[in-house]
């Protein structure tokens, strides 16, 4: 039997996917970054909560893996990843829009633009058709 078009795999990754798995990795970089800053000052100070500091460290450790993860599976053309670079991207946005309102606006753009750009390539048809297809695909989780 012929397959159809939403069968058939893409000859090509669309530059979007490309687009949005570079910046996912970025904001991975970002966070191992943070996590990075968090542990200096573990051993350089006496945080307020020896827990909590501990605890955000892990946690943006284990956020930056988990973006590594969408990253490379969006660029495989794996479907979950969508939803999952969806709602980061949001948690991002709020996370911007405080920050430009509290006046440090370098910060704020630079955290709410790669967001606001991976949230619209997430919704372009050649991002959907490369993320998207069904068929005897192994990739359609």
């Amino acid at each position: 039997m012929g397959e159809t078009a939403s069968q058939q795999a893409p000859a090509a990754r669309p530059g979007g996917v490309t687009i949005i798995a570079v910046v996912l990795v970025l904001e991975a970089l970002g966070l191992l970054a943070a996590a990075g800053w968090y542990l200096y000052g573990l051993l350089t100070s006496t945080p307020t909560s020896l827990g909590g500091a501990i605890f955000t460290m892990v946690f943006l450790v284990v956020m930056a893996l988990w973006l590594l993860v969408v990253s490379y599976h969006l660029a495989r053309g794996y479907r979950w990843t969508r939803s999952a670079a969806l709602v980061f991207q949001l948690f991002v946005i709020v996370i911007a829009v405080p920050t430009l309102s509290a006046g440090i606006i370098p910060v704020g753009l630079a955290l709410l633009v790669p967001a606001a750009a991976v949230l619209l390539l997430l919704f372009t048809r050649p991002v959907l058709a490369y993320i998207s297809r069904t068929g005897d695909n192994a990739k359609v989780l």
